[in-house]
């Protein structure tokens, strides 16, 4: 449930800001919605040759795209749902109202991204993750519900920060010219813009843009934050020395990077192997809580 709620607000807010970029960008930028495509990792599940209402339609709301903003909200109400019991009521009512409003206006966009209905989407998440923390006691469950929150929240940041270093590399030389205003686009669409600003005070540049979501400690979305919650998290639940021992493994993949020689190239082989990661990670969580062989033989 936690995940699939990040993603909705992760893709929500990417779709909005990165309409807004396509609308900023000229035609000879070379930039159309098959950036948001990569970052989403849909690109091999896109298989028509669609105009932008198609590529739209695929990343908001088609049925046969499983990690369409709808069907992720789909699969986190029937998560919601089905353990009643064990979330809040706030929280249940929430889900299921943010669940009926996405059903009845994502589907009204007729080829153009609505910001003001992906603004709302991405501000109901917000609540719902406030209602979460604030009344939720914050025993097991809880911790399971800040896992799936920060795992997905790492590998959206790892996955943006690819792709556009990725653009930048493969990008013709007219896109060089708009690097600064891809990069703002990253930190806005994972809401970093404001305190990147606030603490880095300089022009923006990709090293700068990747210092700081990669490693600034106190930023919530940064990965370095989001693996110290999961640790943090993990520490509380039985039998976690395993996934204890290979989130430490991703941390110290964090550190061993050289952020003074970092460049697009290296950026680009950095984030896919942390994606590799990421996903380990979470198949070990899996199989040790949640794979009802594996918790069964334990």
């Amino acid at each position: 449930m936690s995940r699939y709620l990040e993603r909705v607000e992760n893709s929500a807010r990417l779709v909005a800001v990165y309409g807004e970029l396509l609308l900023d960008l000229p035609e000879d930028a070379g930039l159309d919605w098959s950036v948001a495509l990569k970052a989403l990792g849909m690109v091999d599940a896109y298989q028509q040759e669609g105009d932008e209402a198609n590529e739209l339609e695929f990343l908001l709301t088609d049925p046969q795209n499983i990690a369409s903003v709808l069907n992720s909200l789909n699969f986190a109400r029937e998560n919601a749902r089905t353990t009643r019991d064990i979330v809040p009521s706030e929280a249940w009512r929430a889900i299921n109202e943010l669940h009926i409003y996405a059903g009845q206006s994502l589907p009204s966009f007729a080829g153009r991204a609505n910001t003001q209905v992906l603004d709302e989407i991405v501000g109901r998440c917000h609540e719902i993750t406030g209602i979460l923390e604030g009344t939720m006691s914050h025993g097991a469950v809880y911790q399971f519900v800040r896992l799936g929150r920060n795992l997905e929240r790492a590998d959206m940041i790892s996955r943006q920060i690819d792709v556009a270093a990725a653009t930048i590399m493969a990008g013709r030389e007219e896109l060089t010219l708009y690097e600064s205003t891809i990069w703002r686009a990253v930190l806005r669409s994972l809401s970093a813009y404001q305190m990147y600003r606030q603490y880095v005070r300089r022009r923006i540049l990709g090293p700068d843009v990747f210092a700081f979501l990669l490693h600034d400690p106190s930023f919530p979305r940064s990965i370095m934050h989001c693996m110290a919650v999961s640790r943090a998290s993990l520490s509380a639940l039985p039998r976690c020395e395993e996934a204890l021992q290979k989130l430490q493994s991703v941390q110290d993949h964090l550190e061993r990077i050289d952020l003074q020689a970092i460049d697009h190239p290296a950026v680009h082989r950095f984030a896919d192997d942390l994606q590799l990661e990421l996903a380990s990670l979470h198949r070990l969580i899996f199989d040790t809580w949640l794979n009802p062989m594996r918790v069964a033989e334990a």
